[in-house]
């Protein structure tokens, strides 16, 4: 079986698929890539299914040294892509040598780039998924020098796309659509106004498991607190600091304090994407 050697781990590399839905009753988030789109295309263009495993890098990208020769793509973050220290293309499929190393560097926008390879990162599935949970530990290890990574068989020929999306926020802001509830009768009318009105931006604190936000408290009605509930992905739960904090793929399946609205799934791509102190909207829709 070929295999890869990781040269460069990064600040946070992980393998990634699409989770594991359907365990959040035994306390398991789904996991998974946090920008979907782009875990998608890379597999794509890669020849493979799109719920094959990718590397999911953090800010300063990874490198592998591949034992065969194999054909990789880099999406998501743009970023510069080297082989063997020889500039390549970003977002199209690679031809690799066998020995050579694969380099995805620094994202130049954005904060995730994602590396395929065909036939997919092979390592053992934990409840059905390769995914790494930051928060239950769950999956393979996030990445460290000298790791041995094994790849599947190919499934097929290198994909082609007309156009890649460039996935960084836009340059006014991340703006998150929300529907309100089901605890934001919690809340102040002052506070749902100040939700609605701006003045908001992304957190150095931010992780996987959530995008937490800076800016205006987020004044209660109601004093106490709840028993702890469900928590869906995209959820805002609101801690007692009063800061917004959209609930990621590594979230907990519980949660005590209260969750003034939800963000459908695919505004949570240019979440994962969007760096400290990107200004934040939040607009209240209709569910």
């Amino acid at each position: 079986m070929s295999a890869l050697t990781v040269v460069r781990a990064g600040a946070l590399t992980t393998v990634q698929d699409l989770g594991r839905p359907g365990h959040a009753h035994l306390g398991v988030p789904r996991s998974g890539a946090l920008d979907e789109p782009a875990h998608r295309l890379a597999n794509r263009l890669a020849g493979n299914p799109e719920d094959s495993a990718t590397l999911e890098t953090t800010v300063n990208g990874c490198a592998v040294r591949t034992d065969t020769a194999e054909t990789a793509v880099v999406t998501g973050a743009p970023c510069p892509v080297r082989i063997d220290g020889r500039p390549a293309a970003w977002g199209a499929p690679l031809r690799v040598p066998a020995g050579a190393v694969l380099e995805a560097g620094p994202a130049a926008a954005g904060l995730r780039s994602y590396v395929a390879f065909a036939g997919g990162i092979a390592v053992p599935p934990v409840l059905g998924s390769r995914s790494r949970d930051l928060l239950s530990g769950l999956g393979p290890e996030p990445l460290t020098e000298g790791v041995t990574l094994p790849l599947g068989a190919p499934y097929g020929p290198p994909g082609a796309a007309d156009a890649v999306p460039f996935p960084a926020p836009p340059t006014g802001g991340l703006v998150l659509p929300v529907v309100l509830g089901p605890r934001d009768d919690w809340f102040t009318p002052e506070a749902l106004r100040a939700l609605a009105g701006g003045g908001f931006a992304v957190s150095p604190a931010s992780n996987r498991i959530g995008l937490r936000t800076e800016g205006p408290a987020l004044t209660r009605a109601r004093t106490g607190e709840l028993p702890s509930e469900g928590m869906a992905l995209g959820a805002v739960q609101v801690p007692p600091d009063g800061r917004p904090v959209v609930f990621l793929a590594d979230h907990p399946t519980t949660g005590g304090y209260p969750v003034v609205g939800v963000v459908p799934e695919p505004a949570l791509a240019a979440a994962a994407q969007a760096v400290p102190g990107t200004p934040v909207r939040f607009v209240p829709v209709r569910a």
